[in-house]
């Protein structure tokens, strides 16, 4: 059976094999997870669609592919064989797949026997602690089986795309069994001095700049972030919200809330119901540039940032303007915590028409957004600062919150950004404990 590169978003036409979580040879039952598959800003498990085991691998990884290509050959339980001619293509297949773990092979053994390889293997054996063995990135899968085992993965040696360990490489480790792979460090080490001869190059690594290869999900992100803005005419408007009856209203339902609802009821749920209202006053706001058209989205599906250590998750939020308040608050909470468990699907991130994102967070008060391709539009809410503001010709402490926009100059201009940015203005401030039902 065929298993192919699945669409994992809607514009989404092709995808990077980041890692294999499976070798030829597995048994996977159906949904297991079977490589990690990066497209612009998402990162997504591919599952396998049946149980059975993994027969060949047909992309490396690193390579990438279009959607609907083959990505691996699954042989499925009392699947029958209709003629001799398949089962000359399963001979075949298997043979493609030895010949490529034989070119690997072959193609590692080359690679040691040059020069500069051979004085890198002699340092990293001298000196096995300064010479990092695999580029420190690590899948779910690998994490679990070094947790398991009791593996110190700084010190398995990564034979994955980019010096990534793979999940042979975590099971490599556990059957051999040496010590150098535990965190204790071994006899050996801690006895044999390192060679006279070898003393500057210990010195040397310290005094060059270190490198972070640029790969996986940060070359993604960046070259998405280069497309948006060499591609978008990037315009930005920043307006000033009081949110002092918000703050308010907030606090007065939070006790309760997190106690009925077990989750915490967040000031961003409040921003994006009223950016999703505010979107279905001024529907430009909610389209994207394609091609020579500019299509209108009938449905408002808020796009939200979730970031994961160096990863990058954008998952939506459908039909925004539909939800009370809770229910965007919970889809939030189950996003946000699918993200840190690396659960998302490429569902949770499908279908995003405006981005809104929680840049106070992190203290900001003021930023300029890069847009979500293909996007019209990205508002980030800052911080909710408190500070004297000037009313009615009296000075008093307010809650005071910025909201910035960045909008796609061909779509969009400052009029009607403008008053879309009034709008939901008008609808943070207008929040009160009377007047505003959260449920």
């Amino acid at each position: 059976m065929e298993l192919k590169m699945p669409k994992l978003g809607e514009s989404v036409h092709e995808g990077t094999i980041e890692q294999w979580l499976v070798s030829v040879g597995d048994t996977v039952e159906e949904y297991d997870p079977i490589c990690e598959v990066i497209t612009d800003k998402v990162t997504a498990e591919v599952p396998s669609t049946h149980a059975g085991t993994i027969q060949s691998i047909e992309v490396e990884e690193g390579e990438t592919v279009s959607v609907g290509s083959v990505i691996c050959h699954l042989e499925v339980e009392g699947e029958e064989d209709s003629s001799s001619a398949s089962t000359e293509t399963e001979e075949e297949q298997s043979e493609a797949a030895d010949a490529s773990s034989q070119d690997r092979e072959d193609q590692s053994e080359q690679t040691s026997t040059t020069p500069s390889s051979a004085s890198q293997a002699t340092t990293s054996q001298s000196h096995a602690t300064s010479q990092p063995k695999n580029n420190g990135r690590y899948s779910p899968v690998v994490f679990r089986l070094a947790s398991e085992h009791d593996i110190d993965l700084s010190q398995v040696e990564g034979t994955g795309f980019e010096g990534r360990v793979t999940k042979k490489d975590i099971e490599k480790a556990i059957q051999t069994g040496n010590n150098n792979v535990h965190s204790e460090p071994s006899q050996q080490s801690q006895a044999s001095p390192a060679p006279a001869q070898s003393s500057q190059e210990t010195i040397a690594p310290q005094d060059r700049d270190s490198t972070i290869p640029v790969a996986g999900v940060r070359k993604q992100i960046a070259n998405n972030m280069v497309r948006s803005a060499t591609e978008i005419p990037h315009g930005w408007m920043m307006v000033e919200a009081d949110a002092t009856s918000l703050v308010n209203t907030r606090n007065h339902y939070k006790a309760d809330f997190k106690k009925k609802e077990g989750y915490n009821l967040t000031y961003f749920a409040f921003f994006i119901k009223s950016v999703a209202e505010s979107l279905k006053e001024y529907p430009l706001l909610n389209s994207s540039w394609q091609g020579d058209e500019i299509v209108v989205h009938k449905d408002i599906n808020i796009s939200i940032a979730v970031a994961d250590e160096n990863k990058l998750y954008v998952p939506v939020i459908k039909h925004a303007d539909e939800k009370s308040i809770k229910g965007i608050a919970r889809e939030v909470n189950e996003l946000a915590t699918k993200a840190r468990q690396q659960k998302l699907t490429a569902e949770d991130m499908r279908g995003g028409t405006f981005t809104v994102n929680s840049t106070g967070t992190f203290g900001s008060v003021s930023s300029m957004g890069i847009i979500n391709h293909p996007q019209a539009a990205i508002l980030q809410v800052e911080s909710i600062v408190k500070k004297p503001v000037v009313i009615d010709d009296m000075i008093a402490i307010r809650h005071m919150v910025n909201l910035c926009i960045s909008i796609d100059h061909r779509i969009l201009d400052g009029l009607l950004t403008g008053r879309f940015m009034q709008a939901v203005k008008k609808r943070v401030e207008q929040y009160s404990i009377e007047h505003t039902s959260i449920y």
